[in-house]
């Protein structure tokens, strides 16, 4: 017997699979010229030393804004303002896991980083030199804050 929602449960001939699913934000946060950069630790499961924007998996119905804010809190010890989305981005980790994951442009409203245990560094890097230690998966959003011209938002 499965439930299926509203209350309701059903008898299935059939086996039911689910599909590992979340949704995850990230936080492309520029201050000027600089956007911040974060170094995943070397027990990191998916990526090790990898650098990244700040961000992560949501709770299961969490508003994507308010998670990427506390995601950010967590991972870097800052308060963000979350000022517009850049891009979606839909694919499977290696562990089969589906993610859709939203990222937004963001303000820092504080300048105190303090990192999780999940990451071992952090660098304010210019903005074209950003693409020489940030992870290829996040080098068309550097593209893309140039191209449409982002900084006007900041």
């Amino acid at each position: 017997m499965y439930a299926l929602g509203f209350g309701k449960t059903y008898n299935l001939i059939f086996p039911v699979k689910f599909m590992d699913f979340r949704v995850a934000a990230k936080a492309f946060i520029v201050d000027g010229e600089r956007l911040l950069i974060i170094k995943r630790s070397s027990e990191d499961i998916q990526t090790p030393e990898a650098w990244e924007i700040p961000g992560g998996r949501l709770h299961l119905g969490e508003d994507p804004k308010a998670g990427l804010k506390r995601e950010t809190k967590e991972e870097t010890g800052l308060d963000i303002e979350v000022l517009h989305p850049i891009d979606v981005k839909h694919f499977t980790r290696n562990d089969g896991q589906t993610i859709t994951m939203l990222i937004f442009l963001c303000r820092a409203l504080n300048k105190n980083i303090k990192l999780s245990n999940e990451h071992s560094g952090f660098e304010w890097i210019e903005m074209n030199k950003s693409k020489e230690k940030l992870t290829e998966f996040f080098h068309e959003h550097v593209d893309k804050y140039k191209e449409i011209g982002f900084s006007k938002f900041i």
